[in-house]
């Protein structure tokens, strides 16, 4: 049994660092430009089926582009649409990209079929690998490693870079962030591009792992809400540790419980708010309020 525990809560790491990938580039996208993006599970699906195409043509070396692609439809999205709804309420920004997100969800159904596309992991990834007494793939394993450097150097990058100084100043004040001269359309395009290029790392790491079909974005997109509302609005910190819980919570649900496992993070989500109601590291942004 005790074995059987720790398999499972190796395998819900795994999860959970998936999930915080997709909640990281929707957090984001939120602290920045306010927008509540429902489209966010779209783009996870699109890297997932831009990894599939690549690799289909040009061998596995060229899945690396999956994301940027969906980082750049993700560019030319903000630039012909989210724009126009800076400043508005926020329901309004929540109707057109709940509308985006099923735009691009017939999009994928036109070009790619309704049906599921197969996409195994790379040869040089099969197989086992025995930590004691946990059993994972090897994948799995190339999974957690990836998602672990990625949000290293994703933390890295907030902190160190002019880019990340900016996106830090401009989710608190982006008025100010413009007086002092740059170029704020310009940097929320990037901010919009750089969230949906999170969300297409996620969506072509998962693609080995989860089934390749057009409602994978639906699969992704409440997890993804869910992480955001526990760990906090806006908090990198609290995306990681949510993200974490969600999957370990979720993981454990399915073998022990698996009749409640779709209801389990919702649960999790409502004990913590009881306790937390921002979240657990959320702050008051008066922005936002």
């Amino acid at each position: 049994m005790f074995e059987l525990l720790l398999s499972q809560v190796a395998n819900g790491l795994v999860l959970g660092f998936l999930y915080v990938l997709i909640a990281i580039g929707l957090s984001v996208i939120f602290g920045m430009l306010g927008i509540v993006n429902f489209a966010h599970g779209a783009f996870f699906a699109l890297g997932a089926y831009f990894a599939v195409t690549l690799q289909q043509q040009y061998g596995w070396p060229a899945v690396v582009f999956a994301p940027v692609l969906a980082g750049l439809v993700g560019m030319i999205v903000e630039l012909t649409l989210i724009r126009r709804l800076y400043g508005k309420e926020p329901l309004i920004g929540l109707i057109v990209t709940f509308g985006l997100a099923l735009f691009i969800e017939a999009v994928i159904r036109q070009f790619w079929g309704a049906g599921g596309q197969p996409f195994n992991a790379p040869p040089f990834l099969s197989g086992f690998v025995v930590l004691g007494p946990v059993l994972l793939t090897t994948y799995r394993l190339a999974v957690l490693g990836a998602t672990v450097v990625l949000l290293v150097l994703l933390w890295a990058g907030l902190i160190y870079t002019p880019f990340g100084r900016i996106l830090r100043a401009g989710s608190r004040d982006p008025e100010m962030v413009g007086m002092l001269g740059i170029n704020l359309p310009r940097v929320l395009t990037g901010v919009f591009g750089l969230g949906c290029c999170i969300a297409g790392i996620a969506g072509l790491l998962a693609a080995p792992l989860w089934s390749v079909t057009p409602s994978m974005a639906s699969d992704a997109i409440m997890p993804a809400f869910v992480i955001v509302t526990i760990g906090g609005l806006g908090s990198y910190a609290g995306a990681v540790v949510a993200g974490l819980l969600v999957g370990i919570v979720t993981s454990l649900t399915v073998q022990f419980k698996p009749e409640a496992s779709g209801a389990a993070m919702y649960v999790l989500m409502a004990v913590i708010l009881l306790v937390r109601p921002r979240g657990l590291f959320g702050e008051r942004w008066e922005r936002f309020e």
